[in-house]
């Protein structure tokens, strides 16, 4: 098969008809002699809002393939297509006696379990929360009742955070071995849509992120693998430096040689005993601050323009200013058509979140606006951070009286808590008028307002005097490092720390890289039978 990128399309007329016409003219061919095509990438061009394209690159079939390399040698978007397969190299020959045990479900854990599963491993997931079924049954409690589950909610239980997030799949992680690749095709075989394998802002929803998480178990299960559920970790048993077991619920021993610590960034009970044990970590920068929602309708004006803003999907938007106090302020997870949401783990402390459904229909845009913090702000002990981001969750409890603190743009300038009339917040959880102001630090606060003017400019109206500011964002990554080496194994032999929770990922996909990266490591050193 050929390869052409760069294929422009009116995005009123893009057919796979028309796209097929198109890689012909490219070329120089008759178009019926353009067999199979398959998008590989698609992309929006909106710089001329007059006129908006999508962009392809595309894969098809033709014969000569030779003779049409050769005719269209000046063409470099023309190539011969690359092979995507992703390959496991298993070639381990210390025998396992027990099989491993991953820590976690989210992305990393899942993705960890899937590959290792699929090669013979049988692992064993361990989950402190529910299965996602009945964690979504509780997260809606908690929204509509307050009833707060401290070990599954929309941090914490089967899935991971990004179940009850927008399921962006986007990352910044480079793919050489087709880690990424295979992500996105398991995704697509346990039932998100193809659209993922090459959208430029692939995402699935958190309400068919639901349906892919149960799929994805089930084919664990179905290769060997078993889950189990509302089991918390509460020991590593530890000799001469190595694994030997673990303890789950305070009262269970499992022999285990090989652990996966997939835990999730907000597993602040977990990384205390793992320090307590001698696990080498340290803290790393994060950043925090408040969550900002929109109508859609003005991000699409402003993204496409008025003569596409109905035609295309929900936009999108990233966003980046440097502040006079040279601290960063940019967009972080940002929902089109999404809500935002209460995504507390702990007892009387509050910390926002954003989510979108497949549709993205919900009318209203939101996003982190964050500002980066490190050692300077909240000092050099490893748990510095962690006990920073717990002292402005416990602010905007305060704050809020349990409930999220909301405030418009103007009174957060004036410093003074309220709302105006034309304000319609699309939250999941109770919320009450506040002043933001009061949680987070007077810096922070000031990079923000020094930021959104700025961005105003980027996008029109994005500094509306009636835009709604939500507190607190304080959970972008992780405050913690847990440290280890090029085998990707901590300095307890055995243990491999991995994913977002550990501080070598951000975000579902490179989350899920970070798992496939651990299981590609355990099978170059361990078999199992």
């Amino acid at each position: 098969m050929l390869t052409l990128r760069g294929i422009k399309i009116e995005v009123t007329n893009n057919s796979l008809d028309s796209i097929r016409k198109k890689i012909a003219k490219n070329i120089h061919v008759n178009d019926i002699d353009i067999k199979n095509v398959i998008i590989e990438k698609q992309s929006i061009d909106a710089r001329n809002k007059n006129e908006v394209f999508y962009v392809y690159e595309c894969s098809f079939e033709i014969d000569n393939e030779k003779d049409i390399l050769s005719k269209n040698k000046r063409n470099c978007n023309l190539f011969r297509s690359i092979d995507k397969t992703y390959v496991y190299d298993k070639c381990g020959n210390i025998k396992l006696e027990k099989r491993p045990i991953i820590i976690g479900s989210g992305p990393c854990g899942l993705f960890c379990s899937y590959i290792l599963a699929q090669n013979g491993y049988r692992p064993l997931v361990i989950e402190r929360g529910e299965k996602v079924l009945d964690r979504v049954k509780t997260v809606n409690r908690f929204w509509k009742k307050g009833i707060l589950n401290k070990n599954s909610n929309v941090q914490f239980g089967e899935g991971g955070a990004g179940t009850f997030s927008d399921g962006k799949l986007n990352t910044l992680v480079k793919d050489e071995f087709n880690r990424g690749r295979k992500v996105f095709e398991t995704f697509v075989d346990c039932g998100a849509p193809r659209e993922i394998l090459y959208n430029y802002k692939p995402h699935i929803g958190t309400d068919v992120l639901v349906d892919v998480v149960q799929n994805m178990r089930n084919k664990i299960i179905d290769m060997g693998g078993e889950f189990r559920y509302n089991t918390l970790l509460t020991n590593i048993i530890i000799e001469n430096n190595c694994v030997k077991a673990i303890e789950v619920n305070n009262n269970e021993i499992i022999d285990c040689s090989v652990l996966v610590l997939a835990i999730g960034h907000s597993a602040r009970d977990t990384f205390k005993l793992l320090y307590d044990l001698g696990f080498d970590m340290k803290s790393k920068p994060f950043s925090v601050g408040l969550r900002v929602q929109h109508d859609q309708d003005m991000i699409n004006l402003s993204q496409y323009g008025e003569k596409y803003k109905d035609i295309l999907p929900p936009a999108t938007y990233k966003l980046t200013y440097k502040a006079s106090n040279n601290r960063g302020v940019y967009s972080f997870c940002m929902c089109p058509g999404g809500y935002v949401v209460n995504a507390s783990s702990e007892d009387n402390h509050l910390v926002v979140n954003g989510m979108s459904n497949s549709k993205r229909n919900s009318g209203k845009a939101n996003s982190a606006i964050v500002v980066t913090v490190n050692e300077k702000d909240y000092g050099e002990d490893v748990f510095s951070g962690v006990e920073f981001q717990r002292k402005l969750e416990s602010l905007a409890y305060e704050v809020g009286d349990g409930k999220i603190p909301i405030q418009t743009l103007e009174k957060f300038y004036e410093n003074k808590k309220g709302l105006l009339d034309s304000s319609v917040p699309f939250i999941k959880g109770s919320y009450v008028s506040a002043n933001l102001n009061t949680i987070l630090p007077t810096d922070i606060c000031d990079s923000i307002k020094e930021a959104f003017p700025y961005f105003g400019k980027k996008i029109n109206g994005f500094d509306n005097p009636d835009t709604l500011l939500l507190g607190v964002e304080a959970r972008t990554s992780s405050p913690i490092r847990v440290e280890r080496d090029e085998r990707l194994e901590s300095n307890i032999k055995g243990v491999y720390p991995c994913g977002e929770g550990c501080g070598f990922a951000g975000g579902i996909t490179s989350a899920a890289i970070d798992g496939i990266k651990v299981a590609e490591e355990i099978g170059k050193k361990y078999i199992y039978n």
